[in-house]
């Protein structure tokens, strides 16, 4: 998946801001929680980092070219450093899946304002 494509999926989820930090990384959030990373090499796309569920973690961390995030892993977090073993379409859907848990464990007044509640 091309970056332009990656950033305008990720910022088209609601009240999605997006920010470079550690470097050459462009960090996605919702009110002002990480849920989606892209890791740079110039324009390209180095890997992405997402949250998923325990079991998720599993399934995912069971294939070749993803694995636990560095310096987040505890959380559930993966990173899929070779973008070619999931599809558009289902890395579009993990990244949905990682906003959606993430508003999750938004307080419900945040959840209210984003139209989750």
């Amino acid at each position: 998946m091309q970056l332009a494509r990656l950033k305008r999926f990720a910022l088209s989820l609601p009240q999605t801001s997006v920010v470079k930090q550690w470097g050459e990384c462009l960090v996605h959030k919702v009110a002002g929680k990480m849920f989606f990373l892209i890791a740079l090499d110039g324009e390209l796309v180095d890997g992405v980092t997402f949250k998923c569920t325990p079991e998720e973690f599993d399934e995912l961390t069971d294939i070749d070219g993803i694995t636990q995030a560095p310096y987040c892993a505890k959380r559930m977090w993966v990173r899929v450093g070779d973008l070619s073993v999931l599809s558009e379409q289902e890395l579009q859907a993990r990244i949905r899946r990682s906003y959606d848990l993430v508003v999750a464990n938004l307080p419900k007044k945040t959840q209210a304002q984003l139209g989750k509640l």
